[in-house]
């Protein structure tokens, strides 16, 4: 299960958008000019596969009336409309709905938001998840035992050290005044490592774009969707003396389930659904270990994918607006994103990929490169960069421990340099990813927000990037022996392709 994401920040390419109360108004409007087309015939339509659309108008309630009744007009289905950030959300069997409702005024930019749900797909795990044993974990509890105050597995959780998470937990473990939303594939409450500090009711499932609060509609549709159960343990789990350690051990953390149950994709009206409701339910800081399907990168001369970027950034600038702060993994494909073009062979990822080669600073990833998100790559227990993690220099914001099995072991009894966290059906498991780094560095910005609760998204985000400890370029990144450098370090030490401003501070954040 990998999302094996590249990305450039918008911000680079088009900074005049970048304004917290401006959507994407720079997308172009010659695609509104075009004629509108017939609607489909009722035969058509009987035939015709169901997709859904994201509509992006004008924010007013007469636009939005408006662009209603011409959706209906089109045979299209409102399943929801977030009038505050002028997106609709839409479900039709008409296949040119879309074209038809650019060429009404007031609509932005339209299009679908998938093209047919086939293939599976998952998040930016880099390899499978390896479960803990019973043996295992006799081991690790007779390990930390030797450390008092430590939780039974937490001799393997070398990760919680690198940062200082582990003593930054005896001076203030953070705020149960502040809430971590998992954006992910649900997450499972009933843990014994994580139900001390679960929020349910700033839970939901967003699947389909309305947001779902049924207890218990959060949570994984399977076992196998057991991503965002691990993502949460890694910024929350109790110390409790149970198992594990988050690297916020007191803060709250909530589950927002966008995945698709039929194909585990996350898709764009989910993710929308997920930062609206995020951003009205009080949710400090957001962690998104995945990228929004069927595109790696979303191209603004194709009408579909401009939708879906304008959809996206608007409803997480409604989300800054309103005081919430956004974390995204980099993606595993060791990619410069600061580079001149990318090679993406997995677009679409829900039909029949097509390579083709992009240009970064004109087809962009959502959430990842999006204003004012802040881009996580990934460390292992030698505080390099993961042999897998994409990197470039003014891309990444900080860095944090993802783990690396294969070049960086720690000296911890198991010897595994992934991540150990909590699963579904109160399991444990190792995984490793930059979705692995995004909720360390969630976890350590929940740690500075518990403690400054005043502070504004954009200036958590400076606090969290002036703390954070940057070791500079290695003279040598050939982690093979081949004699070929494995990627290209760009920038000094205080700002560079590798670490951005630095690795994360947990120790620092509660000083």
């Amino acid at each position: 299960m990998a999302h094996l994401r590249s990305r450039r920040r918008l911000a680079l390419a088009v900074p005049v958008v970048l304004s917290l109360t401006a959507s994407l108004s720079f997308l172009p409007a010659a695609a509104s000019a075009a004629p509108a087309a017939p609607t489909a015939t009722a035969e058509q339509a009987a035939d015709a596969p169901v997709l859904s659309y994201v509509v992006n108008t004008k924010a007013d309630h007469r636009t939005v009336a408006k662009v209603k009744r011409a959706i209906a007009a089109a045979d299209g289905e409102i399943v929801i409309a977030y009038e505050k950030i002028g997106v609709i959300v839409v479900r039709s069997a008409n296949g040119d709905l879309a074209e038809t409702l650019r060429a009404v005024p007031g609509v932005q930019s339209a299009g679908a938001t998938r093209t047919a749900p086939l293939a599976p797909a998952g998040t930016t795990d880099a390899g499978s998840a390896e479960y803990l044993t019973a043996a295992d974990a006799a081991k690790l509890k007779a390990a930390s035992a030797k450390t008092p105050g430590s939780e039974p597995l937490e001799a393997d959780q070398w990760d919680l050290r690198a940062i200082g998470a582990d003593k930054a937990a005896k001076i203030n473990p953070g705020s149960r005044n502040v809430t971590v939303a998992v954006i992910d594939t649900g997450v499972d409450d009933t843990h014994p490592d994580l139900a001390p500090n679960f929020s349910k009711s700033q839970s939901a499932n967003c699947f389909g774009g309305a947001p779902d609060t049924t207890p218990g509609s959060w949570r994984p549709y399977t076992a196998d969707d057991y991503h965002g159960t691990h993502v949460a343990g890694e910024i929350a789990a109790a110390r409790n003396g149970v198992g594990v350690a988050g690297v916020a051990p007191g803060v709250k953390v909530s589950a927002i389930n966008v995945t698709d149950p039929d194909n585990g994709l996350f898709y764009a009206e989910a993710v929308v659904c997920a930062f609206v409701f995020a951003a009205d339910h009080g949710v400090e800081i957001t962690n998104n270990s995945y990228y929004v399907d069927p595109w790696m990168y979303n191209c603004m001369d194709d009408p579909d994918q401009r939708a879906i970027v304008d959809a996206v950034n608007r409803a997480q600038l409604y989300a800054q607006r309103k005081g919430t702060l956004h974390f995204a993994s980099a993606g595993n494909s060791n990619h410069d994103l600061a580079s001149d073009a990318i090679d993406d062979a997995s677009s679409p990822n829900d039909t029949t990929p097509v390579p083709r080669t992009i240009d970064p600073s004109e087809c962009f990833d959502a959430p990842t490169q999006l204003p004012g998100v802040v881009t996580i790559s990934a460390t292992g227990s030698d505080n390099l960069k993961s042999y897998y993690s994409s990197y470039g220099n003014r891309v990444i914001d900080v860095a944090a421990p993802g783990g690396d099995g294969r070049y960086q072991l720690p000296d911890t009894p198991s010897k595994n340099g992934r991540i150990l966290s909590t699963m579904p059906n109160g399991e444990y498991a190792w995984l490793q990813g930059t979705s692995m780094a995004s909720p360390h560095a969630a976890g350590v910005a929940a740690l500075l927000k518990s403690k400054h609760p005043w502070l504004p998204p954009a200036a958590l985000q400076a606090l969290l990037k002036a703390q954070a400890n940057n070791p500079g370029c290695p003279a040598s990144y050939d982690q093979d022996g081949d004699g070929t450098q494995d990627a290209t370090c760009e920038g000094g030490r205080q700002v560079n392709g590798f670490y951005g401003h630095g690795i994360v501070d947990a120790l620092r954040a509660v000083k």
